[in-house]
C-alpha cells in the first residue's frame, strides 16, 4: 500500500494519464465510437425482431449470436494476434466489420432481412469482435508505459460503459424518427473511424514477429503457459469467483424492473444508466483510490459492495433505493475487472500476451454465460429474491477467499524477454519440425546443497513448462552422490529454438541463476533429436 509519504513516482498514474499519449488518445476515442456503434446495432437488430410471433426467443438470440463467437474463437484469435502483426490484423478485421455493417444497412433498406439472415450477420459481427478483443488488449502495453496500464484498463471500462449508456439511447431516438437502417449505417461509419485511426498509427518500434508458429502448436503453447503459470491461474480464479455471482445482476435486472418494481422499458433504461454511471465513476476514481488502498483491499471492498447491492436489488421494492444500490455495484464491477485485466496485461510476456488475454476473455464470457443460466434457473424455480440472495452469499464467500488467494504482487516482477541461453554449437542442424526434442542438463551439486538445489529447480521447472516443455523431470544417478540430471521434452526443434530466442524472461533467468549458484562447474547440456523417421518413444502398452 502506498503511504502518504510516497513520492510522485510511486503514485499510481491518473486515470487520464494514458490520454496524454496522442496515439492512445486517438485510438481510444475511435474505439469509443465503435463501441457506441456496436450497442446501436444490437438495439437495431432487436427492434427488427420485436414484432415477430416468436419475438422473445429471437431477441434473446441476438445476444447469443453476439457473444457465442467470443467463447468459440477467443483462443484462436489470441493465436493469430501473437503470431502476426497486431496492427495489420486489427485493420483487416475492422474492414470486415465495416462490410458486415454495410450489408446490414443495404438489406434493411431494401426490406430483405429475414430473422435467420439477421442473426447470421449478427454472428458474423460477433466473429469480428472476437478477433478484435485479444489483439486490442495485447496492443495496449505497446501504446502506454507499464505504470499506466491500470489507468488504461480503467479507461477501457469507462469506454464500454459510456457506450452502453449512449448507444441504446441514440439508437432509440434514430429508430423512432428514421427507422433501423440509419442505425446500421452509423455503425459502419463508426468502424471506418476506428480503421482510419489504426492506419494513422505508425508504431515507432514495431513488434518483431518471429516466424509464425503452426496454429495447433501455438494453441497448445498458449494453453501450456496458462496451465503452468500459478499467477495467471490465480488471476483467472479471482475473475471467475466475482463474475459468476455478479452475472445475476445483469441477467435478472430486466425481471426486477418489470416484476418487482413495475417499470417499463424506460424505467429499465434508468436502472442500466445507474449501473453505467457507477461504472464510469469507478473508472474515474480508481487511480485516486489506489493511492490509499492496495489491489487486494480494493478487491475485498468491491466484493462487499456488490454483495450488498445484490441483496438490496433482490429484496427492496422502492425504486430510489434500488437506484442508489446500483451505483456502487457499477463502481465495484469496474474496480474488480479493471484490476484483474490490468494485472494480466502487466504479467503476460509479449510472445503469449494475446493468448493469455484470450483465455481471460473466455473465462469472463463463460463465467457470465454460466452464471446467467444458473441464476435464471434459480429464479424460475425459487423466485427472484432467492436467486439474488443466493448470488449475494456466493459473492460474499468469493470475497472472503481473496484473503486466501489474493492477487499476486506484480510491480517487482520483471517480464522483459531475456535471450540468455548460450549459442548452440551443433554437429547437424535439425529442421524446425523435427521432434520431439529431449534436452538433458547435468549438474554437479555438493551433498550439503542438495535440498536448496531441489527447491531452486522446482522454480526452474515452471519456466521450462511455461515456455515449451511438455514433460519435465529431475533425476540423479544411483552410482553417485553429487550428480543430478534435468530432463525435459519439447514438441519440436523449432519450439526449443523459441525458448532460446525470447520466450524466457528476466525472472526466469534469475531462477536459473539461483539454481546454478548451488552447482559446481558448468552444467553439461545435450539435445537429443529423433535418430530416424517414425516413432521415437515407444510404450509397451502399444503391443497389447
Amino acid at each position: 500500500m502506498v503511504t502518504a509519504q510516497a513520492g510522485p513516482a510511486d503514485r499510481p498514474a491518473s486515470v487520464w494519464a494514458p490520454l496524454r499519449t496522442a496515439v492512445y488518445r486517438n485510438l481510444w476515442l475511435a474505439l469509443l465510437a465503435a463501441n457506441v456503434g456496436t450497442w446501436m446495432q444490437t438495439v437495431g437488430a432487436q427492434w427488427l425482431l420485436i414484432h415477430h410471433s416468436n419475438a422473445s426467443t429471437l431477441v434473446a438470440l441476438v445476444q447469443t449470436a453476439s457473444l457465442l463467437p467470443v467463447l468459440l474463437l477467443a483462443l484462436p484469435a489470441g493465436v493469430l494476434a501473437d503470431n502476426f502483426d497486431r496492427r495489420h490484423l486489427l485493420i483487416a478485421v475492422q474492414l470486415f466489420l465495416v462490410v458486415v455493417a454495410v450489408a446490414l444497412t443495404l438489406l434493411t433498406v431494401t426490406d430483405r432481412m429475414p430473422p435467420a439472415l439477421l442473426l447470421t450477420l449478427t454472428f458474423a459481427f460477433g466473429v469480428g469482435q472476437a478477433l478484435t478483443l485479444p489483439a486490442w488488449a495485447a496492443v495496449i502495453p505497446e501504446l502506454v508505459p507499464q505504470d499506466q496500464l491500470r489507468a488504461a484498463s480503467a479507461l477501457g471500462s469507462i469506454s464500454v460503459n459510456m457506450a452502453r449508456a449512449v448507444g441504446p439511447a441514440v439508437a432509440g431516438v434514430l429508430i423512432a424518427r428514421t427507422g433501423v437502417a440509419p442505425v446500421f449505417a452509423l455503425n459502419a461509419i463508426a468502424f471506418l473511424i476506428f480503421t482510419y485511426a489504426l492506419t494513422r498509427w505508425k508504431p515507432g518500434n514495431a513488434r518483431a514477429v518471429e516466424v509464425p508458429e503452426r496454429f495447433t502448436a501455438a494453441l497448445r503453447a498458449g494453453s501450456r503457459y496458462v496451465r503452468h503459470s500459478p499467477t495467471v491461474r490465480r488471476l483467472l480464479r479471482r475473475a471467475l469467483v466475482f463474475v459468476i455471482p455478479a452475472s445475476a445482476l445483469w441477467a435478472l435486472l430486466p425481471l426486477v424492473a418489470s416484476r418487482r418494481l413495475g417499470l417499463g422499458s424506460g424505467g429499465y433504461g434508468v436502472l442500466l444508466a445507474a449501473l453505467g454511471v457507477g461504472a464510469i465513476a469507478g473508472g474515474l476514481l480508481l487511480a485516486v483510490i489506489r493511492t490509499r488502498l492496495s489491489a487486494n483491499q480494493l478487491l475485498f471492498i468491491a466484493g462487499v459492495l456488490f454483495t450488498v447491492a445484490l441483496a438490496v436489488v433482490g429484496t427492496v421494492r422502492e425504486v430510489p433505493l434500488v437506484l442508489i444500490a446500483l451505483l456502487p455495484a457499477g463502481l465495484a464491477w469496474v474496480t474488480v475487472l479493471a484490476n484483474v485485466n490490468a494485472e494480466m496485461q502487466v504479467f503476460l510476456p509479449s510472445w503469449v500476451r494475446a493468448r493469455g488475454l484470450a483465455v481471460y476473455q473466455v473465462f469472463f464470457a463463460g463465467g457470465q454465460a454460466v452464471g446467467a443460466f444458473v441464476w435464471g434457473l434459480v429464479a424460475d424455480l425459487a423466485g427472484l429474491v432467492v436467486a439474488f440472495l443466493g448470488a449475494a452469499v456466493f459473492m460474499l464467500v468469493g470475497t472472503v477467499t481473496s484473503r486466501i488467494w489474493p492477487l499476486p504482487e506484480l510491480p517487482t516482477v520483471d517480464r522483459d524477454p531475456a535471450a540468455y541461453w548460450p549459442q548452440l554449437h551443433l554437429a547437424h542442424e535439425p529442421g524446425p519440425r523435427v521432434g520431439p526434442v529431449l534436452v538433458t542438463v547435468e549438474y554437479t551439486v555438493r551433498p550439503e546443497r542438495t535440498q536448496p538445489f531441489l527447491a531452486a529447480m522446482d522454480v526452474v521447472r515452471g519456466a521450462r513448462q511455461r515456455t515449451g516443455a511438455m514433460r519435465w523431470g529431475l533425476f540423479r544417478p544411483a552410482e553417485t552422490t553429487d550428480r543430478f540430471v534435468e530432463v525435459y521434452l519439447v514438441p519440436s526443434w523449432g519450439e526449443h529454438l523459441r525458448q532460446h530466442g525470447g520466450r524466457l524472461t528476466s525472472e526466469d533467468r534469475q531462477a536459473e541463476e539461483r539454481a546454478r549458484e548451488l552447482t559446481d562447474g558448468e552444467p553439461e547440456v545435450r539435445h537429443l533429436v529423433p535418430a530416424a523417421a517414425g516413432p521415437t518413444l515407444t510404450d509397451d502398452r502399444e503391443a497389447l
